[in-house]
């Protein structure tokens, strides 16, 4: 019964620590700290778009933006962002819904190549 104890224990010990060397591997895939102080613009799941400068940044991809600029939607079509923006000021992005992260400098816009245009 003694050995069977020691046997267990002995697991144990080894398999928390196992479970600890993998936690502290946890390393972001992104290497976010070349646009520290730099604007970049993020965009959600549910298609919101946000602006503002990199302040900060974990391996889950949370981020903090500060003088961020949300870009509006048209109400009748959520696809299409609209001129009208909103200042958020200094904000924390939840990483779960981050879907792009790209620097503002040198983006630009590009019409869908995979929607067939309608002849008008």
């Amino acid at each position: 019964v003694r050995l069977l104890f020691v046997l267990i224990q002995t697991y144990f010990v080894k398999f928390t620590h196992k479970n600890d060397k993998e936690k502290k591997k946890k390393e972001s895939i992104f290497d976010l700290s070349k646009y520290i102080d730099k604007p970049i613009r993020v965009k959600f799941q549910g298609g919101r778009e946000a602006s503002g400068v990199l302040k900060g940044f974990d391996p889950l991809l949370n981020l903090v933006l500060d003088g961020t600029i949300e870009y509006m939607r048209d109400p009748d079509d959520q696809l299409k962002l609209t001129e009208d923006t909103r200042q958020l000021g200094l904000v924390v992005c939840r990483g779960t819904s981050v879907v792009l992260i790209c620097p503002q400098d040198g983006m630009e816009a590009i019409p869908n190549p995979f929607i067939q245009q309608q002849d008008g």
